[in-house]
């Protein structure tokens, strides 16, 4: 099954996405989605978000990328949902078309928290609706001063609960946080956004991008298996109790003590020298 898997492997640097911009670092470690229809802020259509979840997907079988940067041109991160080329075609849809639609998006989330790759988002002005989703899914969240993000869905006579909202974002924020921004669609600003840990932390404009591809070099250069058992048990444990995540936690953590990297980081440390990790 392995080798079948291994097979499977393939490099991502040539990937040609036709309704965003996939840019990969000269290591061909680190990818930078770009959404880039500057004009209209960024929004998402029915293509990208498809596109989206089928690149998501498919990075579990990349053999080179090791770090995904999320980002919007021209000074905005998104939008979100576009209004004339997806809210409107959806209010002459009947409900099996919307109930596709709707499976469609958390498909995409739910690809973004699965692939093995960690991915920052680095956000910048407009981060709203579906693009307040792409953010709260991101493993790691970079802003500017200037960002302002709104979880928008009650302004268009929607639920706040879309995409994982109401699952995901109390997780990140609190309950309470989560219930005002869901409830009123109101913009959290950028100090808001840090105070309450949705956002790592803030950066001006022309560094928050440099700062998402620093932490992203760095985690490629780290152990990747490690940090791919990272990101899936932060995401499997939360429907676990407790003797079932320390169970969970010991099975992953022996399962890591058996790779390569860490017997490269342990002679390292002997040999006092930093570790060359190469994610087996």
């Amino acid at each position: 099954m392995s080798d079948a898997i291994n097979e499977m492997k393939r490099g991502f640097r040539d990937y040609q996405p036709k309704h965003f911009l996939w840019e990969v670092s000269e290591d061909g470690r680190v990818a930078t989605i770009r959404l880039n229809r500057s004009e209209r802020k960024n929004p998402l259509t029915f293509e990208s978000y498809a596109e989206l979840r089928d690149l998501f997907r498919d990075l579990v079988y990349a053999s080179d990328i090791r770090a995904i940067v999320l980002t919007g041109a021209g000074g905005n991160f998104s939008s979100g949902g576009d209004v004339f080329e997806i809210i409107e075609p959806l209010t002459d849809m009947a409900m099996p078309e919307l109930l596709a639609f709707t499976r469609m998006t958390g498909d995409l989330v739910k690809a973004m928290k699965k692939c093995p790759q960690p991915i920052i988002a680095a956000v910048d002005g407009i981060c709203a609706g579906a693009g307040a989703i792409l953010a709260m899914a991101s493993d790691m969240r970079l802003a500017t001063p200037e960002a302002k993000t709104a979880f928008l869905f009650t302004r268009v006579g929607l639920a706040g609960a879309d995409m994982g909202a109401c699952g995901i974002l109390p997780r990140i924020i609190g309950q309470g946080r989560a219930a005002e921004l869901l409830f009123t669609g109101r913009t959290m600003n950028a100090d808001e956004g840090q105070a309450w840990g949705f956002y790592n932390a803030l950066h001006a404009a022309d560094q928050v991008e440099v700062e998402a591809a620093k932490l992203a070099h760095s985690l490629a250069a780290g152990p990747w298996f490690a940090h791919t058992m990272t990101k899936t048990m932060l995401n499997q444990e939360w429907a676990m109790g407790i003797d079932e995540m320390i169970e969970s936690e010991a099975q992953a953590q022996a399962i890591c003590m058996v790779t390569k990297d860490f017997r490269r980081a342990f002679e390292a440390f002997a040999e006092k020298r930093k570790p060359i990790f190469e994610g087996n």
